[in-house]
């Protein structure tokens, strides 16, 4: 059975690219299953720019085809921000921000523009790269985009650990949150950012890795 490293450190993002591509016939593989301790800087100005270079990174370092992914949440009221800061835009001195750390500055944004509509989108870009062969032939790259539409309101009690903005983040459409608490199992993929790029992104892994 052919392998494919899915290229995170997220465990929560893990979880769920791995159930996004558990109906093909491949054995998936993480980083740590591979014992690859480098990380990738997201140093990027777009999410597509900040994918490629991670999935070309671990393509090369591993041998195998590779996913990775980058995204983020924009708002509206804050321009489009923090976009691909979305680690980072709440963090101290530009590092990645904890959960905890998120929760709390969203939390004030949501109370200061509490009688505004925060309108804002999720944003993801799936790549996949299969690494140059024996030639020394450059990787093949084919990326694609996912985007889900919502508002910021209170959060819900219960987080999820990895996701920080999405207890935050309200679906108006079906009255419910982005949340695996609220969603059904339907739900969680038909409104989930990362399930439309996979989506896209099947029918060439599938074509790309002849299954």
């Amino acid at each position: 059975m052919k392998r494919l490293l899915i290229a995170t450190r997220n465990k929560a993002k893990l979880r769920e690219i791995s159930d996004f591509l558990s109906d093909l016939p491949l054995k998936l593989v993480s980083l740590s299953d591979l014992g690859i301790k480098e990380d990738v800087e997201e140093t990027e100005k777009t999410y597509r720019e900040n994918s490629q270079k991670k999935a070309i990174f671990y393509a090369q370092k591993s041998g195998l085809p590779t996913i990775a992914d980058d995204g983020g949440l924009e708002i509206d009221v804050l321009g489009g921000k923090p976009g691909v800061l979305s680690r980072r835009y709440f963090g101290k001195d530009n590092k990645a921000a904890t959960d905890e750390e998120i929760i709390e500055a969203v939390k004030k944004l949501v109370k200061k523009f509490s009688q505004k509509k925060l309108s804002a989108k999720f944003k993801t870009v799936v790549t996949l790269v299969l690494p140059g062969g024996k030639e020394a032939k450059l990787p093949k790259v084919f990326s694609q985009t996912g985007v889900v539409h919502g508002i910021l309101k209170k959060p819900l009690i219960k987080l999820m650990r990895g996701y920080p903005y999405r207890s935050f983040f309200y679906l108006p459409k079906i009255k419910k949150y982005y949340h695996e608490s609220e969603l059904s199992t339907h739900e969680q993929k038909m409104y989930n950012h990362r399930y439309k790029a996979i989506s896209r992104l099947k029918p060439i892994i599938i074509k790309a890795l002849h299954l």
